[in-house]
């Protein structure tokens, strides 16, 4: 153990497992900082309208890099980001106008999904008026409409049938951005959206967002809810390292600690023990944690109880049981009964100690397995519904045809941190094998 590291250094294959596991644990510790559990939740479960500026089944924006042709990124225009939007001119009596100019550079080659304009206000009685104008790199003033604005108010351009009528039968998010000599093709330039808000109450205000939906949207892009990607790829990574080692800590300590026990105390210990193994041997796993899911609870914690229970009476109960019969033979076990050392002492101090280091290869292979399991329950839909996870991803993904409708990203990046999760662990445990496995030293 003392001269592990340096064993550990003449393995290519283990100094990159080592690094693929310190880049999960690093995902892991920016998500659980960045992002806390509660808030995670909520953006998973999208409460609270906390994905209307994000557009629906948005590839991620790095695919700009390859693309000849860019496509829009999300463009988000606030009032509030800056004095220069917005210019209120009082006319008395409570009376004022609040002039909002949105002003935003489009340099696409391809068009917007959607449009959306959402207000909040600020009144006692009566609403304030807003009347909207469109105004293209050129020069051309389109109206759009008219409207009194409640204290949150989402005027959604794209689904605007009167506007839909008036620029013939054309898409806004298309019409508004289109080149009047390039049909086809979107003009390029400064775009302005020109509000301006009448209100007429004294304390009385108004602002607005503009939010021009890309066609690509953040790291990871978007799902069918709008739900930014990155928020489950983050969050995905602590979930599935915590359900992976303390499911492989839980069931091989435990199961050691019987096997240890049936060998020393032997009799109906050693009975009990294995009949037990036995039984736990025969039953399938995966269907069971099916039934748990179906008719108990699809919490991940009260999976995470059923898979150590059932870990702990495995069958590597016989593997550690054949170690601990040799073990129990020893020398030093004879010398420390003869001094009289108790049942709990040489369980702990004198038998386990002497198969730790063979437990540490296993340990370590054990935790992908755990991993892949919990995917594989969310995929099939009996994860649990709270958490952002990988296997959740998936199941979104499979639900709704994403790889039938060209949405690659959402299989794939989960898929890919799945992979590399497994080959870490996977490629460590190997040398870790041969470290501690004297028939493979030197292979």
């Amino acid at each position: 153990m003392k001269n592990l590291w340096s064993q550990l250094k003449s393995y290519p294959s283990a100094v990159a497992g080592l690094i693929l596991i310190s880049v999960l644990v690093g995902i892991a510790v920016y998500a659980l900082a960045a992002i806390p559990y509660s808030e995670a939740v909520r953006l998973w479960r999208g409460g609270d309208n906390v994905w209307l500026e994000t557009p629906r089944n948005a590839r991620p924006a790095w695919l700009n890099f390859f693309y000849k042709e860019k496509q829009p990124v999300t463009t988000v225009v606030r009032s509030t980001d800056d004095p220069a939007n917005k210019t209120v001119l009082d006319l008395g009596g409570g009376v004022a106008i609040n002039d909002m100019v949105l002003e935003f550079e489009f340099n696409y080659d391809g068009f917007p999904t959607e449009l959306a304009v959402f207000f909040e206000s600020v009144y006692e009685a009566a609403r304030p008026n807003v009347n909207m104008t469109w105004v293209t790199p050129d020069g051309r003033e389109i109206p759009l409409s008219e409207l009194s604005v409640r204290p949150s108010e989402a005027y959604r351009i794209s689904q605007d049938t009167r506007l839909l009528r008036r620029l013939n039968g054309k898409q806004p998010e298309i019409a508004l951005f289109e080149d009047p000599n390039n049909p086809g093709k979107p003009l390029k330039g400064t775009y302005k959206l020109v509000a301006e808000g009448l209100v007429f109450e004294e304390g009385s205000t108004v602002d607005a967002s503009l939010v021009v939906y890309g066609k690509l949207h953040g790291l990871a892009g978007t799902d069918h809810r709008r739900r930014d990607i990155t928020v489950a790829l983050l969050w995905g990574a602590p979930v599935a390292l915590a359900f992976g080692l303390v499911a492989a800590v839980g069931s091989s300590l435990t199961t050691m600690m019987l096997a240890a026990a049936s060998v020393w105390f032997g009799g109906w210990v050693d009975w009990v023990i294995r009949r037990v193994n036995e039984i736990v041997m025969i039953l399938p796993l995966l269907p069971i944690l099916i039934m748990v899911g179906l008719f108990y609870s699809r919490s991940i914690w009260a999976i995470l109880g059923v898979v150590i229970a059932l870990g702990i009476f495995g069958s590597g109960i016989l593997s550690y049981r054949s170690m601990f019969i040799q073990v129990k033979e020893s020398g030093y076990i004879e010398a420390a009964r003869a001094y009289g050392a108790g049942n709990g002492r040489i369980i702990f101090r004198y038998m386990i100690p002497k198969i730790i280091p063979v437990l540490i290869p296993g340990f370590v292979t054990q935790v992908p397995a755990y991993v892949f399991l919990e995917a594989t329950l969310s995929v099939l839909g009996l994860g649990d519904p709270v958490l952002p996870t990988w296997g959740k991803l998936l199941n979104d993904a499979h639900s709704n045809g994403a790889l039938f409708n060209g949405y690659f990203y959402w299989v794939l990046e989960p898929a890919a941190l799945l992979i590399l999760a497994g080959l870490g662990f996977a490629m460590l445990g190997f040398a870790l094998d041969r470290i501690f496995n004297p028939r493979l030293r030197g292979l």
